[in-house]
This record gives C-alpha cells, sequence and structure tokens, in this order.
C-alpha cells in the first residue's frame, strides 16, 4: 500500500459524514507505518476504543468505511477472523459492523463480519505479527495467494456497505 496523508484518509470515508471524518482521530504514527507490507489501513481509535476505521485502495481509489465494535460477553474462545483466516483467543477477533453507505444507511442500516479486532490482517499473513502459538495455519496456497484471498474478502465486504 502506498503512504496515505490524513487528508486522503478523511476524504475517503463512504459511510461517514464530512462532520464525522473531520472529527475522527487519525493515526499520529502515518510516516512510522509499514506501508510495504499493508494492504490497508485500519486503527482503533484511542478515544472511543468501539469505534475502528478501515481505509483501502481498491481498482485506483480510496475507501474508508467507520466500523463499530461489538461488545464482547461470554467466556473466552478461539475464534478465526474472515480475511486473514488468524485464529485468535479471547477479544482477538470481533464482530465489527458499518453503517451502510447512502440512504440505506441513514436508515440505520449495517452490515457485519467477524474480523481482527486490531485490524492487522495484513501484518498476521506476512508473519509480521503473531496472535501467538497455532494461531496461524499452514496453508498450501502462497502468501501472494493468501493476500488476494484476504483482499477479495475486504472487498466483498465494502461491496456490502455500498449496496
Amino acid at each position: 500500500m502506498k503512504p496515505l496523508t490524513e487528508h486522503d484518509i478523511r476524504a475517503s470515508f463512504v459511510n461517514s459524514t464530512k462532520g464525522e471524518a473531520k472529527r475522527m482521530h487519525v493515526p499520529k504514527d502515518l510516516g512510522e507505518r509499514p506501508w510495504d507490507d499493508l494492504d490497508f489501513l485500519g486503527w482503533t481509535d484511542p478515544a472511543a476504543p468501539d469505534r475502528s476505521y478501515l481505509v483501502i485502495e481498491l481498482d485506483g481509489r480510496l475507501t474508508g468505511i467507520a466500523l463499530r465494535r461489538a461488545q464482547q460477553a461470554g467466556r473466552a474462545r478461539k475464534t478465526m477472523c474472515s480475511w486473514c483466516l488468524t485464529t485468535h483467543s479471547g477479544d482477538g477477533v470481533s464482530l465489527m459492523s458499518a453503517r451502510k453507505a447512502g440512504k440505506s444507511g441513514q436508515l440505520g442500516n449495517t452490515v457485519g463480519v467477524y474480523v481482527c479486532a486490531d485490524l492487522r490482517c495484513s501484518l498476521y499473513l506476512r508473519g509480521k505479527k503473531s496472535a501467538g502459538p497455532g494461531s496461524r495455519f499452514k496453508e498450501s496456497i502462497t502468501v501472494d495467494e493468501q493476500v488476494e484471498r484476504m483482499v477479495s474478502g475486504v472487498r466483498a465486504f465494502l461491496d456490502r456497505v455500498n449496496s
């Protein structure tokens, strides 16, 4: 992924108003992110841990979405991310919901997906970050193919947000 600026990020959101995009907390460490290892930029709002954001470039266009993290209830168990297939214990995977774009979102419609709570899927796939022993299964496909599968999952989710 190419490095992004704060302006690029704020202008990319499809399911937020301009005011919401202006008020969101953008990461202060954009210059230190491992851009070559990222397929999308994902982060949690430090002022509101139940809010997360994702920005990805698809077909030459940046698309950003605001996400809400569901509250975890019940006992800790292992759960697998739908995008990168990394298994986490406890609250490492969360149900993230996104308000749909346009009129549908204004009416309160949302879509959801179970993904890594820290949105660091790209780093898990490349072995740059670990969720602990046994969190990644040995796959017969290459890392590039795994990345392609993950990006396809993100694209499918964004298609649902935009439909």
